[in-house]
């Protein structure tokens, strides 16, 4: 069993054991999910085992304490979802754990007994639920097949009142022919094609019907039908009318067997080919466009763009624009789906507008994206005047749709001039990753694409998707360097980094690795294998007598706020070794206003391990943080600010000193940036100039203790 968590000695609050409680549901639906299939989205499932969570917690509490409530929550858990005995099995290790480690069962000798019951009470109780469920699914399945066989019976009865009812309403032409070739029956629909009534047709030969230059090939194929040499045909006819013009149709003819497996009947449907072509005509122009706006589509403007780049104007070329609505998702979730399609209307009707004296054109990719096919000329105006126009249009004035007052700006991405031999999809995705780059923390600008920064984006994602390869070969390692306390240059913890040694791109350090590893959500597993590593090294130090530092480990803000997180550290903590005080975990400034980021920094703070916050930026956003309830021991200083040697940066220390936060930098690079920081009241810094990142022996080399 795992030792329980480290709680502080004073009696827990409310308010920290339903957080506490929080957190372990969210642990356990996050386990759920990935073990079994739950008809639930991740937040709904969070607040329902939150709810049972709360339950079961005031059982373990009630005095006296009997199992049946837990065994009937259990029962309950059951109809939850396809749960079975892997999320049995998920259920009662994360509860058998995580309730032993909740503040409020401390001390855990108290409630160990009652938790054990407990777990084998909503196990029994789980499995008889599951058992009847079985039994109930059998019986039904029993009188399903009962009903089955009374129901043949009678539709064997109603098919050939359905036969009947179908050739008679059907719209296109139903023939009954007998093996001479003759019609036995005629539905009203055949006659409107052939300008004669039914009665008319009926004993006709159908060759009769058909214009001479067609009889023979309809012939053989009936033929090779009666013979059985082929199960059915199709094929494009004439009939002649009474009128003695002929009528293109589509003959699709089948052969009709009896009980015996002999032939009885021909049965041809006789399809109107003018209403065919207009429909097809319409199918194919409905596949082009846009149902919403009425504007050409992805596939359309591909194929538009195709020719437009082999006719292209030498001189002046064309321009693609990628564009994208900013705050779509905002506009979507505020006012709903009537609002944001009549918005996306009007976002129509104004580009065909503004751009109605040029030669374009405009298309809807789909949501809120659109594409741009301008044809230049000497007169068409500039990209930035374009994109200006646009903007201007949009924004400086909100349409009213229902009542409400919507605008929202555009950004873009822009491949101007694109050579003629460029492939159309080539073209589109250089435009689309322009608009990526183009709305990176910005809205309402355009970006133009650049075969350089193209070629470099290119190779960064190259590198994200060959990283758990190179994870798994071991080109990925963990190495170490010293954290400095700049008042007397003395080491005072070791900070944990990834390195990379690619035989491509070199050697990469701990931020590129872990910017990589980010855009691909690799980081979790590979950042959870970087604080085992680390945490096993500082143990191994510490228990050898060679080092007893605080382990420093930064998170990017996927990390963050990973819902497993807590159990990440937790393991770390007890089963590695690690004391909770000798461990520091920080997390980007930008992350903490996510309440998931937060409260997982919270729940740290309270097992005892040391909390920081990275990309600390000196604003009032950044102070605003600590002046929350969030427990930070230290602020590490953003690495744009540390060479600036800001008189107002170094005029802030003092505020973080009051508040009793310690101050580093990162990126130390010479002795006179050194002193510069520790003049300003920096704590502790950490960069080339103290050491680089090494591996374990190297690292103990450097400080002399190997």
């Amino acid at each position: 069993m795992s030792k329980p968590s480290r709680i502080p000695d004073a009696t827990p609050s409310p308010q920290d054991n339903a957080r506490a409680r929080t957190t372990l549901a969210r642990k356990w639906s996050y386990r759920l999910l990935g073990a079994v299939a739950i008809p639930l989205g991740r937040d709904d499932l969070d607040e329902e085992l939150r709810i049972r969570l709360d339950a079961l917690c005031s059982v373990l509490h009630e005095e006296p304490f009997t199992t049946a409530p837990v065994e009937a929550a259990g029962a309950e858990l059951a109809g939850l979802g396809h749960l079975g005995r892997f999320g049995l099995r998920c259920t009662t290790e994360v509860l058998g754990k995580g309730l032993l480690a909740l503040p409020e069962f401390q001390p855990v000798e108290r409630y160990a007994e009652r938790i054990a019951l407990a777990m084998g009470a909503l196990g029994a109780g789980f499995t008889a639920a599951n058992a009847e469920s079985v039994l109930a699914q059998q019986e039904s399945m029993q009188r399903s097949l009962l009903k089955a066989v009374r129901d043949a019976n009678w539709n064997l009865r109603e098919s050939q009142a359905r036969f009947n009812e179908v050739v008679t309403s059907s719209t296109n032409g139903v023939l009954i022919v007998d093996l001479e070739g003759r019609l036995l029956q005629v539905n009203a629909a055949t006659g409107q094609i052939l300008g004669r009534t039914s009665d008319e047709l009926t004993g006709m030969p159908l060759l009769d019907l058909i214009d001479p230059d067609f009889t023979e090939v309809l012939r053989e194929a009936m033929t090779d039908l009666a013979s059985g040499a082929i199960e059915r045909f199709r094929q494009s006819q004439r009939l002649l009318r009474e009128d003695g013009e002929s009528a293109p149709v589509t003959l699709a003819a089948s052969l009709l067997r009896g009980a015996d497996e002999q032939p009885m009947h021909f049965v041809v449907v006789v399809e109107d080919g003018t209403e065919l072509a207009l429909l097809q005509n319409e199918l194919k122009r409905q596949s082009l466009h846009d149902p919403l706006t009425g504007l050409p589509n992805r596939q359309f403007f591909t194929t538009q763009l195709e020719t437009a780049l082999r006719k292209a104007d030498q001189e002046h070329g064309i321009t693609v624009f990628h564009l994208d609505l900013d705050a779509f998702g905002m506009l979507r979730d505020s006012f709903g789906g009537r609002v944001v399609e009549r918005y996306l209307q009007h976002v129509t009707g104004r580009l065909k507008t503004l751009l109605a004296g040029e030669k374009v054109m405009i298309a809807r990719f789909g949501g809120d994206e659109f594409g741009l096919l301008l044809e230049n000329r000497a007169t068409t105006p500039s990209i930035d005047a374009i994109m200006k126009s646009i903007n201007d249009d949009l924004v400086s004035e909100p349409t009213f749709v229902d009542g409400h007052g919507v605008s929202a700006s555009m950004s873009a991405g822009v491949v101007h001039r694109p050579g003629t031999g460029e492939e159309p999809l080539d073209v589109l995705r250089a435009a689309e990753r322009s608009l990526r780059r183009a709305k990176k923390g910005r809205r309402g600008q355009w970006e133009l694409f650049h075969a350089g920064q193209d070629a470099e984006e290119r190779r960064d994602d190259a590198l994200a998707v060959e990283m758990p390869a190179a994870w798994e070969n071991g080109e990925i390692t963990v190495r170490y360097r010293p954290a400095v306390r700049l008042e007397d240059g003395e080491v005072s913890g070791v900070e944990a980094e990834f390195h990379w040694d690619s035989p491509e791109a070199g050697v990469l350090g701990h931020d590129r690795c872990a910017e990589l590893a980010e855009q691909t959500g690799l980081i979790l597993p590979l950042g959870g294998w970087l604080l085992k590593v680390a945490g096993g090294q500082s143990a191994w130090w510490r228990q050898r007598g060679q080092l007893d530092m605080a382990l420093a480990v930064r998170l990017t803000a996927h990390q963050s706020s990973d819902a497993d997180l807590v159990s990440r550290v937790v393991e770390v903590l007890d089963q590695i070794g690690v004391p909770a005080g000798k461990l520091m975990i920080s997390m980007p400034c930008g992350v903490l206003s996510v309440a998931d980021a937060a409260d997982n920094l919270a729940v740290l703070a309270r097992m005892g391990v040391l909390t920081a916050i990275d990309d600390f930026g000196m604003g009032p956003l950044d102070f605003g943080l600590l002046a929350s309830d969030l427990p930070v021991r230290a602020v590490r200083v953003a690495p744009g600010l540390v060479k600036s040697r800001s008189p107002y940066v170094a005029a802030l220390l003092p505020l973080l000193r009051e508040r009793d936060v310690a101050v580093a930098v990162e990126g130390i690079d010479s002795a006179e940036l050194a002193e510069w920081w520790r003049a300003a009241g920096a704590g502790f810094a950490t960069g080339d100039h103290f050491g680089v990142a090494r591996e374990p022996g190297e690292f103990l080399e450097t400080l002399g203790l190997r």
